[in-house]
């Protein structure tokens, strides 16, 4: 029996495997080189990859998607291995003091945006209570894919880096809750339960959910680093699977598998395990394949014809959403914490919407709720117009409101093999035009025994410096540091960009 036949039978013949291989591995080209435009222009990819997916959809080459169920399975595939990247990316030390504030954003923050906007569509939209709600929790989730790719460009602070990261990382979980437990009450009344019962289920799968990630992620962190195999490309397959195990552990005793997911993620993503640079480029590979194929399959499924009379609806619930619910739960939740007004306001503007809610806006529809396709067409546009302008404006709105970062260290990709054997890392330093390592000599850093600067990049030009080489403003530094005294050197550097060259003259580093 050959392989022809065995692939007719299943109904997909070799002749669909080649035209399927061809037309994924053009878009898959035709999206990395539009990663380029998207830097120089400031938009997020998403964007450009839904109009991809538009493009090749039934109102352009002619393709035609409609399968919700299988978009959602696949969306949710790619949100795990999407939350994966970004709990392997994030460094603890980073969102530790962000950690609270950002649970309540994801929580309580959350709670609020879903009344105000569900209210908004009750009495806007002339929408039945349950539906106006659902509508409210769709739009309720930041998007960690959008957050992720506009905070590689805007140099911010790390506490509301942090703080970006860490609810990002947290919201989708109550959100996927909350909008099931709506579209099942949209489609049998029978079936809803009371507020109270719906928030005591959340915390129960929320705090399950975290418990069973957590463990996964330290019991997997352990078992890797007893049987690590000296390649670290099968080591990096062992993590993805790990975050993957997570979430599917969870889900299968019906807690929470997109916290599960992220919280392993996170905890394997610090633990002292080998091969870390290996890690995070494969994480980082799978996460860019996820948001392509999740943005380009969610811009096939959607329908032009039906946006048009969408378009109105949408502005004016995004305007609710933007101006007022984003603002209000941030307030709500971040005034506790005595988060600035400053940075309470970057984090209104901060609240990108992507596929997350175009996903979700699928679910009531696998459930057979009555009457509600329009609700994927007003996301779908919602989502398009108020990237197009919040996006573009972040790095603005961050500069004008005095929140950005005069001093950046962005970890390299570099091979992670002969960095392990040396037991060194590299990181880059961005001298900013605030920042006051302008002018300062190489020597005096001070940086501690085992680190140097190693490069200075000026006017797109590198060399060797000198100990009396000075620092000038735009320089790119490469340091080279042992594993050790890395987070000593880069403390060092930031408290000589915020304080000068007398920062910390009483002790060495």
């Amino acid at each position: 029996m050959d392989a022809t036949f065995l692939a007719g039978q299943a109904g997909f013949s070799l002749h669909d495997l080649t035209l399927a291989l061809l037309v994924g591995s053009l878009v898959l080209l035709v999206s990395v080189a539009a990663v380029r435009l998207t830097v120089k222009s400031g938009l997020p990819s998403l964007l450009l990859y839904l109009a991809i997916g538009l493009a090749i959809g039934e109102s352009g080459f002619g393709i035609n998607f409609d399968n919700t169920e299988l978009t959602q399975v696949l969306g949710y595939a790619a949100l795990v291995l999407i939350l994966a990247e970004g709990g392997l990316s994030t460094k603890w030390d980073g969102i530790k003091d962000s950690v609270a504030p950002a649970a309540a954003l994801a929580t309580v923050g959350v709670v609020v945006s879903v009344a105000v906007v569900g209210v908004a569509c009750r009495y806007l939209l002339d929408l039945p209570w349950v539906t106006a709600l659902m509508v409210g929790a769709i739009l309720s989730s930041t998007d960690a894919a959008a957050v992720f790719s506009v905070l590689r460009r805007v140099p911010l602070p790390r506490r509301i880096t942090g703080l970006l990261e860490a609810e990002s990382g947290f919201n989708d979980a109550p959100v996927v809750i909350a909008v099931t437990a709506l579209a099942t009450a949209s489609t049998d009344p029978s079936h809803a339960e009371a507020w109270w019962v719906l928030a005591w289920h959340a915390g129960a799968e929320l705090a399950g959910g975290a418990v069973v990630g957590l463990a996964v992620g330290w019991l997997g962190g352990q078992f890797m680093r007893r049987v690590a195999s000296g390649s670290s490309g099968l080591f990096s397959i062992g993590i993805m699977a790990l975050t993957v195990l997570a979430y599917a552990a969870a889900a299968a005793v019906h807690t929470s598998g997109f916290i599960a997911c992220y919280l392993a993620a996170l905890v394997l993503g610090n633990m002292a395990l080998p091969h870390r640079q290996a890690v995070s480029a494969f994480a980082t590979s799978l996460g860019w394949f996820a948001q392509i194929g999740l943005f380009v399959l969610l811009g096939l499924l959607a329908s032009p014809a039906g946006m048009g009379s969408q378009l109105v609806p949408a502005i004016v619930i995004g305007l609710v959403l933007l101006l007022l619910a984003r603002p209000l739960s941030v307030v709500v939740s971040m005034t506790p914490f005595r988060v600035a007004w400053r940075d309470q306001a970057f984090l209104s503007w901060a609240g990108l919407r992507g596929a997350v809610p175009v996903v979700l806006a699928t679910v009531p529809l696998t459930l057979g709720a009555p009457d509600v396709r329009w609700i994927f067409d007003l996301v779908f546009v919602l989502v398009v117009v108020f990237t197009l302008v919040q996006g573009p404006t972040l790095p603005w709105v961050a500069r004008k409101l005095g929140v950005t970062d005069t001093y950046q260290a962005l970890n390299l990709a570099v091979e992670s093999t002969p960095l392990e054997e040396l037991n060194a890392e590299l990181f880059q330093v961005s001298v900013g035009p605030a920042s006051k390592l302008h002018g300062v000599e190489v020597f005096e850093l001070r940086l501690p025994q085992g680190a140097n600067v190693t490069l200075v990049v000026r006017g797109g030009s590198g060399f060797v410096p000198a100990p009396n080489t000075a620092i000038r403003r735009g320089d790119q530094l490469l340091i080279v540091a042992t594993g050790e005294t890395r987070k000593k050197v880069e403390e060092r550097v930031r408290s000589v960009s915020e304080n000068g060259r007398l920062a910390g003259w009483s002790r060495r580093g």
